[in-house]
């Protein structure tokens, strides 16, 4: 009598699971929330990207809401998204560039070229502080509130209907 319960249950618990990891595996990464959502931005101490010399920690982020933009010179898509970014500059809204695994030479290039949008850029050329913000890939772009709390994660490219349909309604809900 159990081999039958039991013959019964196996396949019904691996159609179960089975079932489990696909919805899992076909999910996107990407629309997952991030774990620091609600939490201080991290600890950090670099020097900004124009001065090897100034060094900036994440008392930076006080004060007033940012938006801090995770960006590199080797990065497409990043090119794409700078005229948004110049757009919310020119709104008002201060941005804070983190200028990841790069040279200090590229970035101060890319700027150039592109335009600055960035009140200030934090020089991370090892990626320790993308690791600390759990970045997959530049670019990525975070609310900062005044008190220094994360309240939205966008990852990948912003589009000029991202600006318009999440990031300018976040930066109002916190500002």
């Amino acid at each position: 009598m159990k081999r039958r319960w039991l013959l019964f249950l196996l396949p019904v618990a691996f159609l179960g699971l089975a079932l489990f990891f696909f919805e899992r595996l076909s999910q996107d990464p990407a629309d997952r929330d991030s774990a620091l959502m609600a939490r201080d931005f991290p600890a950090f101490e670099a020097t900004t990207l124009a001065d090897e010399n100034q060094r900036v920690d994440q008392s930076l982020l006080k004060g007033q809401l940012t938006l801090v933009n995770v960006w590199g010179e080797w990065c497409a898509a990043c090119r794409q998204e700078m005229p948004q970014l110049l757009d919310l500059a020119d709104r008002g809204i201060r941005l804070v560039g983190v200028n990841y695994r790069d040279t200090r030479e590229n970035g101060l290039a890319f700027l150039n070229e592109f335009g600055d949008p960035f009140a200030a850029n934090i020089f991370d050329p090892e990626g320790d502080l993308g690791f600390e913000l759990g970045v997959i890939g530049a670019p990525e772009t975070f609310v900062v509130d005044a008190q220094g709390i994360i309240r939205y994660h966008h990852k990948g490219y912003v589009s000029p209907e991202d600006v318009r349909n999440r990031l300018l309604p976040e930066v109002e809900k916190w500002r």
